[in-house]
C-alpha cells in the first residue's frame, strides 16, 4: 500500500469518571465505561481514516457484534482512567477490536474485547471490510498487545426453557443516530433487573453481549433471566439473559439480544 502509516496502531484516550455516570457506591457505571469504550473506537477508527467520517461519505457503518468487558476496579467519581484500543484482526467481513483499561496510576484495572460487522447503510448488509480505503485498515492490526480476558462467545439460553421476568417499551432515549435501540441502552436495561440490595452485596466482574438483531422505537423487549449459578456459592453469581422484541406490526417474539453477566461478592 502507498500510504505511509504516519500513526501507532494502538490509540490511547483519556476519561473521568463524572458524578452523573457513578452509581450509589461512587463507581462508573458499566454501561458508561462501555459507552467510552465504543468512544475509544471511534477517535481511534477515525484517526486512521476507517471510521464513521469517512465511512458516512460511502454510506457505511461499523456495527457492533459482539462485547465482553472484564472489570477488576471499576473507576470511582472524578477518577480519571485511560482507554487504549486496537484492532488485532480482520476479516472480510468481521474485525476485532481489544481494550485495556488503566488508572490513573497506570494500573491495568480491566480489559475489553470486541466483533464488529462493516454494513451498508441502505441495504442494511454485510460489505467487504477490506474493500474499504484499499484494505487501510490491515496496516494498523496490532498483535503484540495482550488481551487476557476470554474472547465473547455465545451464550446457551433457550427461550423455551425459560420465563419472561420483565417486559419493557422502548422510547425516544433509547434510539441512537443509526435509527434503533442503542447498543448501550441494552447493558443498562439489562443490569436494571438487579435492584440496589443486589448491588449493594455484589458487584459486576464479567459483561458479556452479543447482538443479533435491531429493535426499534415502539416495541416491546422482553427480557429472560437464567440462573447458571453453581450449587450454593455466594461468592460468584452467573446469569444468562435472552431478550426479544415484539412490535405492532410483528407479534411473534425475535431474539434480539443475548448477554451473560458474573457478578463477585463485594
Amino acid at each position: 500500500m502507498d500510504q505511509q502509516i504516519t500513526l501507532p496502531k494502538a490509540g490511547t484516550y483519556n476519561f473521568i469518571a463524572e458524578p452523573f455516570h457513578c452509581d450509589f457506591k461512587s463507581r462508573l457505571l458499566m454501561g458508561h465505561l462501555g459507552n467510552n469504550m465504543l468512544n475509544a473506537a471511534d477517535y481511534h477508527s477515525n484517526e486512521r481514516n476507517y471510521g464513521m467520517t469517512y465511512l458516512n461519505t460511502i454510506h457505511k457503518t461499523w456495527v457492533l457484534s459482539r462485547l465482553a468487558i472484564e472489570i477488576t476496579e471499576m473507576p470511582k467519581v472524578y477518577d480519571k482512567y485511560t482507554i487504549e484500543t486496537w484492532v488485532d484482526g480482520v476479516m472480510r467481513y468481521f474485525t476485532s477490536r481489544n481494550f485495556k483499561v488503566t488508572d490513573k496510576g497506570g494500573t491495568a484495572i480491566g480489559y475489553g474485547r470486541s466483533i464488529w460487522a462493516m454494513i451498508d447503510t441502505n441495504s442494511r448488509q454485510p460489505t467487504d471490510i477490506l474493500a474499504v480505503q484499499d484494505g487501510l485498515i490491515m496496516d494498523y492490526v496490532e498483535k503484540e498487545i495482550p488481551c487476557p480476558i476470554k474472547k465473547p462467545s455465545r451464550v446457551p439460553i433457550n427461550i423455551e426453557d425459560t420465563k419472561p421476568v420483565r417486559t419493557i417499551d422502548t422510547y425516544y432515549n433509547d434510539i441512537d443516530i443509526n435509527g434503533h435501540v442503542n447498543s448501550i441502552k441494552y447493558i443498562e436495561h439489562i443490569l436494571d433487573l438487579w435492584d440496589l440490595d443486589w448491588y449493594k452485596k455484589y458487584q459486576l466482574k464479567r459483561y458479556e453481549i452479543a447482538y443479533v438483531a435491531e429493535s426499534h422505537q415502539g416495541d416491546k423487549l422482553r427480557f429472560y433471566l437464567e440462573d447458571i449459578s453453581e450449587g450454593n456459592n455466594n461468592n460468584e453469581k452467573n446469569f444468562n439473559i435472552l431478550i426479544t422484541k415484539t412490535s405492532s406490526k410483528e407479534s411473534k417474539e425475535v431474539e434480539v439480544v443475548r448477554s451473560y453477566v458474573k457478578f463477585v461478592k463485594d
